[in-house]
């Protein structure tokens, strides 16, 4: 391929970003098209009021990738440390060691002391996955390392020894892909304490990774200035290569057959190789597939149905408040990334079976049914508490703190709420209820200190970042997945079945986050440039 020849990336979230930093850095004519007014996607951060918040990941995990990668571009980001903490009820633990996972068992035990046992066996599973995590993710990737094939010393002394422990880490890891509720009922009976232990966790998450998150939580990093900065300092990078990025633009219409983009003011873009870095289903629902031959028709028709067929995963409510206390006060009660469950009794069927009769039954029931349902919803969820000026205290005004409060919600409700009018009403009262259970259970002193609050719903997300279903992660692990979802054929996920049109991001690979976005991506620039 002439470096002349056009590259056209889709999508300037962290992925596309990525292959855009990897392909112009090679001298690649790249442009970036970004249907928002930023660059980032779920991960950005913004300012409301002199406070900073962050749209999507509250932490960054490192997993051997985020770091290396910063190194290999030359991207310069202050990385802070960012403790975590898991709270149940009045009792909260620091998640920052190896140490504290015997706290965690402790804990476990004190409020299940009937359940030793069970906890005792899920405790030793915990330990093997943590070990085989600190292999996998513990050392840094070799892709970012520049010709580490002619550097001796590295192969025989580092790469070699890993790469050994590496392959017994993933043989473990395939092992323990069983959904995360289906394992732990193999050793307790308790599903208030299965509720403890996954609630944490995205619905059918598998085993490997819910449980390696022990160890995940150990490696959170939180960028100075928010986590916006991650792709901030990217797209700085990827203009400063000669790529060209231009926001606001939606791709509307693809032609394959002749390599034509059109997008949502009619402007038209010729490619060579098209890096699709954004929902896969908008993917095959815009590119006209009767431009194809027979054979290549019949073949994207059938991923598409594939795609049709499956469905984004877990979403998230997320409750921003400006709160009239200082740092000092929430930093007493726990680190600035928080898990906390008010109760310990867990969501049992909160989020099925009732969740399904409402979903099921949504015109037969009043508003009053699904409001106590959804107040009942917030009560026994784990909240995912995020406090950015803990990790960096520039992000808040002096004497007052910025907070954000996240629990997993089911897009399908929310949608259905809206279609009967009064998704607005619904917004405050999920609002209101998990300030109430905030200033009940762990921040009792905010009552009355509450500056301004609004809100993200899982329709939000779905608006803001073109996202199916208001996913954060990609595709659900409820149903089979669509794209590769193992590690060891990450290279082969950025494939399509559209000819010169590479797919990265949280849709190409499961299970998603950040460091497989950035590995997507750059074998998404990989493919290109061999």
């Amino acid at each position: 391929m002439n470096k002349e020849d056009p590259i056209i990336i889709v999508g300037a979230g962290l992925a596309g970003l990525t292959s855009a930093a990897y392909l112009s850095r090679e001298g690649c004519n790249v442009q970036l098209l970004e249907q928002s007014d930023i660059c980032g996607g779920l991960i950005t951060s913004f300012s409301h009021d002199g406070f900073v918040f962050d749209t999507g990941a509250r932490s960054i995990e490192n997993s051997g990738v985020v770091k290396p990668l910063l190194k290999d571009l030359g991207i310069e980001i202050e990385l802070l440390d960012s403790k975590v903490s898991l709270g149940i009820e009045k009792d909260i633990l620091s998640m920052s060691g190896s140490e504290d996972i015997k706290k965690y068992k402790a804990l476990l035990i004190s409020k299940f002391p009937e359940n030793i046992n069970d906890i005792d066996k899920i405790f030793k599973v915990i330990k093997k996955i943590t070990k085989s995590m600190k292999v996998i993710y513990g050392f840094d990737n070799p892709i970012f390392k520049k010709d580490f094939t002619h550097d001796k010393e590295y192969l025989i002394h580092e790469l070699m020894p890993w790469f050994g422990k590496f392959i017994l880490a993933v043989m473990h890891m395939n092992r323990m892909n069983k959904p995360i509720n289906d394992f732990l009922k193999k050793y307790t009976s308790n599903q208030a304490l299965i509720d403890m232990i996954s609630q944490h966790f995205f619905k059918q998450t598998p085993t490997f990774f819910a449980l390696g998150y022990f160890y995940v939580y150990q490696e959170y990093l939180y960028p100075k200035g928010g986590t916006g900065e991650l792709t901030k300092k990217l797209s700085e990078k990827v203009i400063e290569n000669g790529a060209k990025i231009k926001k606001n633009t939606l791709i509307k219409y693809i032609d394959p057959q002749n390599k034509i983009l059109v997008d949502n003011k009619g402007n038209k873009y010729n490619y060579s190789k098209l890096i699709w870095a954004a929902d896969l289903k908008n993917l095959y629902s815009i590119t006209d597939f009767d431009q194809l031959d027979t054979k290549n028709k019949l073949k994207c028709l059938k991923q598409k149905k594939l795609f049709d067929s499956n469905r984004g995963g877990d979403s998230v409510f997320s409750l921003y408040l400006g709160i009239d206390k200082p740092l000092s006060y929430f930093e007493k009660i726990s680190h600035g990334h928080f898990l906390y469950t008010p109760q310990s009794k867990g969501l049992a069927n909160t989020n099925t079976k009732e969740l399904n009769n409402i979903l099921n039954n949504f015109d037969k029931l009043s508003k009053e049914e699904i409001i106590d349902w959804a107040n009942k919803y917030c009560s026994l969820n784990t909240i995912e508490i995020s406090i950015p000026s803990l990790r960096d205290p520039q992000l808040s005004p002096a004497g007052k703190t910025g907070l954000i409060a996240n629990i997993f919600f089911e897009y399908d409700l929310v949608k259905k709420i809206k279609d009967a009018n009064w998704y607005k009403e619904f917004k405050e009262i999920v609002e209101n209820k998990l300030i109430e259970i905030l200033q009940s259970t762990i921040y009792p002193e905010i009552k009355n200190k509450i500056l301004f609050q609004f809100s993200f719903s899982p329709l939000s997300y779905n608006s803001k970042v073109k996202t199916s279903e208001g996913a954060i992660t990609g595709w659900t692990y409820e149903r089979k997945v669509p794209v590769v979802h193992s590690i060891q054929k990450i290279p082969k996920s950025v494939k399509t079945a559209i000819p010169d049109i590479y797919q990265v991001g949280q849709w190409a690979y499961n299970p998603a986050g950040i460091p497989t976005a950035i590995l997507t991506g750059w074998y998404g620039a990989d493919a290109i440039m061999k």
